[in-house]
């Protein structure tokens, strides 16, 4: 499997990542096992994941993620084999969120124990807060990756002016910068990516990683009408994407997948991992099935008159 270096990191990752944010949610801890099996049988190595995920599911909390993930980790021993990244910031209760260094300190606690782990590799800001000092969450950081609790750590959600002013500070000051950006990018939602992220990420030399890569499913064809969200986990996410650009950008991956005798998921990961200065796409499987479409992504090379079609159905 052919890695690739996160930023400027000392860390190298699949182009592929598992989305952690379905363990606790549609997928149970002997599904996530299996999953996570497969997915590093295969050659893969990174798994996200986030001190939140998954306490929008009625009875959880957040952190069900995390723990499945640390109980996989201890059962497999491949701490050394893969790259966790988790994230903090995130409203997980009214009293548990932000990125002032007290509560990054404790929320980084949480986190290594239900991962239990000694170390975590990416530690990213889940979003930005405006509340607190950039210069103090980037404190927070350093003194953790002095104290060999976090080995990089990257930003998630934030505008392109809020991530060129921290990688600013950062370089000012002395702090550790950020590595990475994870961010939300697929064949629908480009516009925000590639007008004012990738410039940035391209010139400072940031990881990208891509959250939503499949529109919550919807790139996986499985969407087609409102009669298909019935009952759906996902229905609300989905249904923004149920308009005539939507199903112009279905057309096209139907087209190619034929051509390629793939499935519409493989084609869509396809195209994201090919753009430029992406370092790797996270997306969710809750069975092995879908997760081997998933897999075959980094082996599928589109030509160029497919990477053109779906191109102009999505602009």
């Amino acid at each position: 499997m052919t890695r690739r270096r996160l930023g400027s990191s000392a860390i190298e990752v699949a182009p592929l990542a598992f989305g952690g944010n379905v363990f606790g949610w549609t997928v149970d801890e002997v599904m996530s096992f299996s999953l996570l099996d497969a997915f590093t049988a295969a050659g893969f190595n990174m798994i996200d994941t986030a001190d939140i995920y998954s306490n929008w599911v009625p009875g959880n909390r957040g952190g069900e993620s995390e723990t499945i993930i640390g109980k996989w980790l201890k059962r497999s021993g491949k701490r050394t084999k893969v790259i966790i990244a988790t994230k903090v910031g995130n409203e997980v209760d009214p009293h548990e969120k932000g990125l002032s260094k007290s509560y990054i300190l404790s929320a980084v606690e949480g986190s290594l124990q239900r991962l239990q782990t000694d170390y975590i590799d990416l530690y990213q800001s889940h979003i930005d807060d405006l509340e607190t000092p950039i210069e103090e969450t980037l404190d927070a950081y350093e003194l953790l990756i002095r104290q060999g609790k976090v080995r990089a750590i990257g930003a998630s959600n934030y505008s392109a002016d809020r991530l060129s002013y921290a990688l600013k500070i950062s370089e000012e000051r002395g702090h550790p910068g950020y590595r990475s950006l994870q961010t939300l990018y697929n064949l629908y939602d480009r516009a925000d990516y590639e007008e004012n992220l990738e410039p940035v990420c391209l010139e400072k030399r940031l990881g990208v990683l891509t959250y939503s890569s499949l529109a919550s499913g919807f790139l996986t064809g499985k969407y087609g009408s409102e009669n298909d969200l019935t009952g759906r986990a996902r229905a609300e996410r989905v249904r923004k994407y149920l308009n005539e650009r939507g199903l112009r950008i279905l057309d096209a991956l139907d087209r190619v997948a034929k051509q390629y005798r793939t499935s519409q998921a493989t084609v869509s990961l396809a195209w994201l991992i090919s753009r430029p200065g992406i370092t790797a796409a996270i997306a969710s499987a809750t069975n092995l099935e879908q997760l081997r479409a998933l897999l075959e992504a980094p082996n599928l090379k589109l030509d160029d008159s497919s990477s053109a079609l779906l191109n102009q159905a999505s602009a």
